[in-house]
């Protein structure tokens, strides 16, 4: 097998459900200053999802559920876990590697960490960056959680896939902070505010961080809404 297959295999067999490789030439000067280190030394990165519970997700009304609180927390911690193996993996092959954890924010002010799962995950062709900003997988919808692993691997990146969200505003619709904006950007989005009212998101997420046993700025309410997601689970 080759380096890029076995590579995205390893992560399969430590529990991810997907996995595709993006060049970072285009992440470099881009970065938060407290980050730009991590890609110095590294020419790509593995980005790793998993899927979310679609019971968990379908529960979901117009705020997070407890559920779906506990759910967050474990799947970032097996995000984590699956990242662990692959940099041990890497460095077993003589290489270096740097995992940037599921959920981490270095600015709690613009809410942004080491680097962009989103970014990484568009670039590796996991999904396209839907209106709501965030990755719509071709089966899973938005109903995954990402990681990220920096390597010097040599590797064959992925292509980004095209944005398929057409006129669909079901996620702009269900919103319940309105801060969707319902804007299509076929190679991506050149900021946040592009695709959002951030502000309002943030101030949303920061209540709802506030509801009793949430403890973390989530929603949900726009993965539920996603077509994408909601297919799969009509079809089973």
């Amino acid at each position: 097998m080759d380096r890029t297959g076995e590579l995205k295999g390893t992560a399969v067999e430590a529990g991810a459900d997907c996995a595709g490789i993006a060049g970072l030439e285009p992440f470099r000067g881009k970065l938060p200053s407290l980050s730009q280190h991590l890609i110095d030394d590294h020419a790509f990165a593995l980005s790793i999802a998993v899927r979310l519970d679609d019971a968990v997700i379908s529960a979901i009304t117009d705020h997070p559920t407890l559920e779906y609180a506990e759910h967050y927390r474990a799947m970032n911690s097996r995000l984590d876990a699956i990242a662990a193996s692959v940099v041990s993996f890497i460095a077993g092959q003589g290489y270096r590697a740097a995992a940037v954890p599921a959920s981490e924010i270095l600015d709690e002010k613009s809410l942004v960490g080491a680097i962009s799962h989103k970014a990484v995950a568009r670039a590796a062709g996991v999904g396209w960056q839907g209106k709501s900003l965030l990755i719509v997988h071709p089966e899973f919808g938005p109903r995954i959680r990402l990681a990220t692993v920096l390597t010097n691997m040599p590797l064959v990146p992925d292509r980004p896939v095209r944005q398929r969200c057409g006129a669909c505003a079901e996620c702009a619709k269900a919103c319940p902070a309105q801060a969707i904006r319902n804007v299509n950007a076929q190679d991506g989005y050149g900021s946040r505010e592009q695709a959002l009212h951030f502000d309002r998101c943030a101030e949303q997420t920061l209540k709802f961080k506030g509801l009793p046993g949430i403890g973390a700025r989530i929603c949900g309410v726009c993965v539920k809404a996603c077509p994408f997601g909601g297919r799969r689970r009509r079809q089973k």
